[in-house]
């Protein structure tokens, strides 16, 4: 009975299709008969046509089809016979037309693709269900046990060896093109079989071990081969469902096991399988179809456990595969142009195919070495180590193929990229080399050589880029610069992320450094040699050796001799640009500006310009800003606007930053006792703001006087300009002596002498450089008016605490205030005024002099309202007889000046009246 059941379930299985053939034949023959209808039609419209010329319409009517259709259809199988020859029907069907040129998938072809679909989906289905017949016989057996594994699997072998026999058989006889009665059935058949064969191997070894990995790719192999060959013949439906099938079929039998190593393999043939139809019938999607399917199937394996490093062997030969197959030649030919020159130059042509298909399969590899994750240290190794192979053989091994010339640039890219995400993510490579930290590991324990093994597939990168751009060609210059930027790179990644010096020690990190560094020197030479007057490569790899070199001096010396190694550095970056034209050193120069400013401001920064000893301190800022000088003098009259710029500003500001770091040294003993910080006094905050005030006005002046880099320069001084705002309105207002109610706070006595002494640090200073800066003719005249009036004020704040401290002591903050005190400030309101008004008539200023009699009649309002109060006898009379006679005073004056400060007036001027 089991046996009946099986044979039921066979006939069963083979009814669908078969009945589905037989309709399918009948509609075949259907179509032959009409279509040999219209060619009767066709030559009967002819015949009439010669024998009564006349309008192609009669034609028509005769025939009784519509005007148009006649005409069309006349025209398209109307063809050129010699006389007296016999037309039969075959000779009146067009050839179909051979593509010269790959069949790429356009958008009028898609549109194709799916109008034939929407004609022929009966095809489709009919495929479906043949190959699904194949894996549904392994599975039903599987599921209901009715035959052994061997059976099962020969069951399958033998369904799909009838099915292409079938197919071979059918377009033998009636061929497989459009016209014949089996119109695409062999393909049908001939597909469903081939995914049969790849199903019965895929079941034979992964669900029930019948035969091992070898005889498994050996039929897989032979399956694959198979492929191509019956591809040849074929329509394309046979290799479309071939590929498609064949990549669902390990889903399809299913089983519990896990995925193995094979199934990758696998994948891969049939990516090859396609690749290989393609590199005869150019049909260019195929290889798309081929390229995903590989992937897709080989990623899903990947997820499911099948191993990492067959994962990372096969996405190192798909870009292989896609170089090799579709051209059919061991050596790489794909011509020009590459993607990077259609995408940077503009009118350029877009790329030919299969410099498309290989750049897709090379992006997609270099993805997935670069994200692959959680792999042990060596696994992880291997994957830097198969990119390096890939980058290195797109240089060298495809360097016949001018279209791959730029591919090389994608494998070093994700090699920085992944080494830069190791230690971030946490990756075992990564956990694994911190944790062996001289520190953490016994005396007698060497360290790990996992740095060094990325520094050398790092340098046979920079090697093979090296030799490429030494050969020449369009992109030498970028092969060149991607040369002496992979291992230095690589390298500065190192030190940044993964800090090697804690686990080789300083010495043996420096020394790799050291050793790429005489690597950049020697490729210097031939840079030099091979270009002659253009110096572009030869600065890209004078400056990697530089930076080399600056890594290694960071390494090894102190920090004092580290900045003016650095600044050495940057001198001879400037005299090379001097001596040889080199314009590429201003990137350098200008990167090296920024790192002295680094160390000098945040590492080891202002911490270590405080503490360490003074001379070390002077040494290094004084070295960097005269290094940073002599650059900018070297670079004068060089066309180097931008550099010079920033190595002007760079100086600048470290005078400033210099300047800030003496005084608040200076400061640091007088406030040390007090207990707090030099942040909580006036005069040190208004210190540490003057360098930015310095900077601030120094930028502003020079963007005055040119249009060159004018919008840096105002930018630095907005910076500078607000910072120095925030420190010297925090001093005057917050941390003022006058508003602290403590004689023991922070800040509440002032210190030194009387007119020099803290006070005058804190606002006369200031004053005495916003009134200098505002006597500038370069400004505009909104700012000179600013910074006068703000120095003026802080002028005034000053000479205010002054008198207060004269008449209170040390301690401005005591409540009351004395008579003589505000007599004080009377006079020397009078004085202001009085020396306002004497400007304005220098100057024949009619706004100074307007600012003089406003503080004048400040000056009697505050004597009326507030002096007269207090004063009595005497005092009361003399005080207003001296303010009486100081006040006519000033209105002759005032007088005067207005007189002086016109012109008619001032012809009109008594002899006796002085002249100024």
């Amino acid at each position: 009975m089991e046996g009946l059941f099986i044979l039921l379930g066979l006939a069963a299985i083979l009814a669908m299709p078969v009945s589905i053939v037989v309709l399918l034949v009948g509609q075949s023959r259907l179509k032959a008969r009409m279509l040999v209808v219209e060619q009767s039609l066709a030559q009967s419209r002819v015949a009439l046509s010669e024998l009564a010329p006349g309008p192609e319409a009669s034609a028509a009517v005769q025939v009784g089809l519509p005007e148009d259709v006649a005409v069309d259809e006349a025209a398209a199988f109307v063809v050129s016979e010699p006389a007296g020859a016999v037309m039969s029907p075959d000779d009146l069907v067009p050839p179909a037309p051979q593509p010269d040129g790959p069949i790429v998938m356009t958008a009028e072809r898609a549109s194709a693709i799916s109008a034939w679909m929407g004609r022929n989906w009966i095809y489709v289905i009919s495929a479906a269900s043949l190959a699904l017949a194949g894996v549904f016989l392994v599975q039903y057996s599987v599921q209901n046990g009715l035959l052994p594994p061997l059976a099962r699997v020969l069951a399958a072998y033998l369904l799909g060896a009838a099915l292409i026999a079938a197919g071979e058989w059918m377009r033998r006889r009636t061929g497989d093109t459009d016209s014949s009665d089996t119109a695409y059935l062999p393909s049908v058949f001939a597909g469903a079989g081939l995914v049969t064969l790849f199903a019965a191997t895929v079941a034979a070894r992964q669900m029930y071990g019948l035969i091992g990995p070898g005889p498994a790719f050996g039929l897989l192999m032979a399956t694959a081969a198979l492929a191509v060959v019956l591809g040849w013949f074929y329509g394309p439906l046979l290799v479309a469902v071939g590929v498609i099938g064949a990549f669902a079929a390990p889903f399809l039998v299913g089983s519990g096991a896990e995925p193995t190593p094979l199934l990758y393999g696998y994948y891969a043939l049939i990516a090859a399988t396609g690749l290989a139809v393609d590199a005869v019938r150019r049909w260019a999607w195929l290889s798309v179809l081929a390229l995903v399917s590989g992937y897709l199937g080989a990623a899903a394996m990947a997820s499911g456990g099948a191993g990492q490093v067959a994962w990372v062997g096969f996405l190192l030969l798909m870009p292989l595969l896609a170089i090799l197959l579709p051209p059919l030649r061991l050596n790489p030919d794909q011509a020009g142009p590459t993607v990077m020159e259609a995408v940077l130059a503009k009118g350029t042509e877009w790329p030919n195919f299969p410099v498309r298909l290989v750049a897709g399969s090379v992006l997609v590899s270099s993805l997935g070495l670069m994200i692959l994750p959680n792999l042990s240290p060596a696994e992880a190794l291997l994957c830097y180590a198969a990119l390096t192979l890939m980058g290195i053989a797109l240089l060298i091994w495809a360097a016949p193929a001018a279209g791959l010339a730029d591919l090389a640039l994608l494998p070093g890219a994700a090699f920085l990229v992944r080494l830069t995400v190791e230690p971030e993510q946490y990756w075992p490579l990564a956990a694994r080399y911190l944790m062996q930290a001289e520190q953490y590991r016994l005396p007698e324990e060497p360290a790990p050589m996992t740095v060094t093994w990325l520094v050398l597939m790092a340098a046979a990168l920079s090697g093979a880029f090296a030799w490429r751009a030494l050969r020449g060609g369009p992109l030498s210059r970028v092969h060149g610069l991607a040369a002496v930027l992979m291992a230095p790179l690589a390298v500065a990644i190192l030190e940044f992320m993964w800090t090697p010096a804690l686990v080789t020690g300083e010495v043996v990190w420096a020394l790799h450094a050291m050793v790429l560094a005489a690597a950049m020197v020697a490729l210097t030479t031939r840079f030099a040699a091979a270009d002659g007057t253009d110096h572009r490569r030869t600065a890209y790899a004078t400056l990697s050796a530089l930076s080399l070199i600056a890594l290694a001096l960071f390494l090894l010396i102190s920090t004092t001799a580290l900045t003016l190694a650095l600044g050495v550095l940057l001198m001879t970056a400037a005299w090379l640009d001097r001596r040889f034209d080199l314009r590429e050193m201003g990137v350098f120069i200008q990167i090296g500006a920024v790192v002295l400013s680094y160390r000098l401001l945040i590492d080891p920064g202002l911490d270590w310009a405080m503490w360490t000893p003074l001379p070390a301190v002077v040494v290094a800022f004084v070295g960097a800003i005269g290094a940073e000088l002599v650059a900018y003098r070297l670079l004068a009259n060089r066309s180097r606007t931008l550099t010079a710029g920033v190595l002007e500003s760079a100086a600048l500001a470290l005078t400033a930053v210099l300047a800030n770091v003496m005084l608040s040294r200076w400061l640091v003993p007088l406030v040390s006792f007090t207990g707090y910080s030099s942040l909580d006094l006036n005069y040190a905050t208004t210190l540490h703001a003057m360098p930015w005030l310095v900077l601030a006005l120094t930028q502003a002046y020079r963007a005055q006087l040119g249009p060159v880099l004018r919008r840096l320069r105002l930018s630095l001084a907005v910076v500078a300009g607000a910072m120095a705002a925030l420190g010297l309105a925090w001093s005057a207002i917050a941390l003022n002596p006058l508003f602290q109610s403590y004689p023991d706070g922070a800040g509440a006595k002032v210190i030194g002498p009387p007119l020099l002494d803290t006070l005058a640090l804190s606002y006369a200073i200031p004053g005495l450089m916003l009134i200098f800066a505002a006597r500038q003719p370069v400004f505009p005249r909104p700012l000179r008016l600013l910074l006068l009036g703000l120095g003026s004020a802080f002028l005034a704040l000053y000479a205010g605490l002054e008198i207060r401290r004269f008449w209170q002591g040390d301690w401005l903050g005591a409540p009351g205030v004395t008579q003589y005190e505000l007599y004080s400030y009377t006079v020397a309101l009078m004085l202001a005024g009085a020396t306002v008004l004497y400007f304005a008539i220098a100057r024949r200023s009619v706004l100074l002099r307007r600012i003089g009699m406003a503080v004048i009649a400040v000056t009697v309002a505050k004597v009326f309202l507030i002096d007269a109060s207090g004063l009595t006898g005497l005092t009361r009379v003399f005080s207003f007889l001296g303010l009486g006679l100081s006040l006519a005073g000033l209105a002759w004056l005032n007088r005067w000046a207005g007189q002086a400060a016109t012109p008619q007036a001032n012809n009109a001027l008594p002899h006796s009246q002085p002249s100024i």
